[in-house]
């Protein structure tokens, strides 16, 4: 690509994501030290958007999902594109086919592995040849999984000259709300599931997002209701492992086993100890699972559709955002028995207010940190930017990594 206009170029920037993210570059870079626009369908939207936030010296460009000139005009304007355009299962296709074909970095926020796994299969060798960087789970999925293994490995390998067989990741703490985006995101996911048992199968499969060729065959860790004796707390399954433990799993086979071809990961979330901690671990996982059984069925998820679940351009309010938090513990042990811990931290609601400061960071490190020249394809957070962005987030995103 021949000297772009712009760094970055924010698509989908009125979504609710895109909103925060807007006005959070529009502070973060307001130096001018990354180049940036905002792109939607809506004009009259954009101009709102930029009204609202104060955005001065930043342009608009309209495109559609679907309007695949319109997506390949804007790429051509730039070296990175965010897209915060879900779900992208039903609206992310021609935008990753734009960026592969084009040369233009691209990360997202999804959480879908369905269609990732898809975007793979379909535009990995034409990213190759572009040289085109194309990296999703940019946000809370799952950036804070993936560099957090990251971190905690590569502080192994300088204590101890090797990696860990296997980590355990524990949501300590958790605060923040749902939006409508990510809602319709897991009802598009189910309803696709429901009626393709091959997909059900994929689901089931934690290493369905590895290069076809991976050779890793070890049964990974079932979460469910238990003692975990190295926290001292009953635990209850997290809803986001479905897609950070595949995350985890794709950087490991990336970086040619790093991480061990045997190496075991699971996440799950801490609920107390004693009775309480019982009770509100099964409580945890009863309503996790009677939730994603009440969508199966076509009645009842219409009635949580229409009375019950947040629509799609709500979610948390500013106040929320702010008070909201995560912390999450990294642990493993070394062949000698060693236990070494890492905990990753977030200052914001972790699907919001931190989702957007790491999706802008790392397309910030995608347009200027990526070394020239650096093979095309789908990486991973940790694989592709690594170190640069655990600096980035540190500084810029309100983001701790550290050893304990």
């Amino acid at each position: 690509m021949v000297n772009p206009s712009f760094d970055i170029i924010v698509f989908g920037a009125t979504s609710f994501v895109g909103q925060i993210m807007t006005r959070y570059m529009s502070t973060q870079f307001a130096d001018g030290s990354v180049r940036w626009a905002i792109a939607g369908r809506s004009e009259s939207k954009l101009q709102t958007l930029s009204d609202d936030v104060g955005l001065t010296n930043i342009d608009m460009i309209v495109a559609d999902a679907t309007d695949d000139a319109a997506l390949q005009a804007m790429c051509a304007r730039t070296k990175v594109v965010i897209s915060t355009v879900g779900p992208y299962a039903l609206y992310g296709d021609a935008l990753v086919k734009a960026c592969a074909e084009s040369g233009t970095h691209y990360c997202d926020l999804s959480g879908e592995p369905q269609w990732i796994r898809k975007m793979q299969s379909q535009y990995e060798e034409t990213a190759q040849k572009s040289g085109a960087l194309i990296v999703h789970c940019c946000g809370f999925d799952s950036i804070p999984s993936d560099l957090g293994v990251h971190f905690l490995q590569q502080n192994a390998k300088k204590s101890h000259g090797q990696t860990l067989g296997r980590i355990n990741m524990r949501v300590v703490k958790m605060k923040g709300g749902p939006s409508g985006g990510t809602v319709a995101s897991i009802i598009n996911m189910v309803k696709e599931a429901a009626g393709d048992p091959d997909l059900r199968k994929q689901l089931k499969d934690p290493y369905s997002l590895c290069p076809p060729d991976h050779d890793f065959s070890s049964r990974q860790p079932d979460v469910k209701v238990a003692y975990d004796d190295d926290y001292g707390s009953w635990i209850a399954p997290f809803v986001m492992a479905a897609i950070n433990t595949r995350i985890v799993h794709r950087s490991n086979a990336l970086s040619d086993a790093g991480y061990g071809s045997d190496f075991l990961y699971e996440e799950a979330v801490v609920t107390g100890k004693g009775g309480r901690g019982k009770r509100m671990a099964r409580a945890s996982a009863w309503g996790m699972g009677g939730f994603m059984v009440a969508l199966v069925v076509p009645p009842v998820r219409w009635a949580l559709e229409k009375f019950v679940l947040p629509k799609p351009g709500e979610g948390p309010s500013e106040k929320a955002q702010l008070e909201g938090e995560f912390n999450l513990l990294f642990m493993g042990e070394t062949d000698a028995g060693e236990m070494m811990k890492a905990r990753v931290t977030g200052d914001r609601d972790p699907g919001y207010g931190s989702t957007a400061k790491m999706l802008a960071q790392a397309a910030a490190c995608l347009a200027q940190d990526i070394p020239d020249g650096t093979q095309g394809g789908f990486w991973t957070p940790a694989t592709l930017m690594g170190d640069a962005l655990i600096a980035r987030l540190r500084d810029h995103a309100g983001l701790t990594f550290e050893m304990e």
